[in-house]
C-alpha cells in the first residue's frame, strides 16, 4: 500500500512530496522535492504530524474500502500513542 500527499515547509515555503509505503506491515517513508523527481528514503524518523496524516488517510480509505484493512490503522494508531511527548 502507498499513500502519497504534499506538505509546505514552514521554514523555506517550498513544496514537498511525501509517500508512506507499507510492506509486509512494515511503513517506510520517502521525500521529494518537486512532482517528477526521484523519491529518497527518509534518514530521519516521521514526525507526529506525518504519522497523523497517515492515520487519517488510511482511516478514509477504510471507510471507502479501497486498500486499507483495520489491522493497519490499528498498527499507525499505535505507534501514534508510543511517541514521545503528547499531542
Amino acid at each position: 500500500m502507498k499513500i502519497q500527499w504534499r506538505v509546505t515547509d514552514p521554514e523555506t515555503g517550498d513544496e514537498l512530496w511525501i509517500c508512506a509505503e507499507r510492506f509486509a506491515r512494515v511503513w517506510n517513508f520517502k521525500t521529494k522535492a518537486h512532482r517528477r523527481h526521484d523519491w529518497t528514503k527518509m534518514t530521519a524518523k516521521p514526525t507526529r504530524a506525518m504519522w497523523e496524516h497517515l492515520l487519517d488517510a488510511l482511516k478514509r480509505k477504510y471507510t471507502r474500502r479501497d486498500e486499507a484493512e483495520l489491522i493497519d490503522i490499528a498498527d499507525v494508531e499505535k505507534i501514534i500513542k508510543e511517541l514521545p511527548g503528547e499531542k
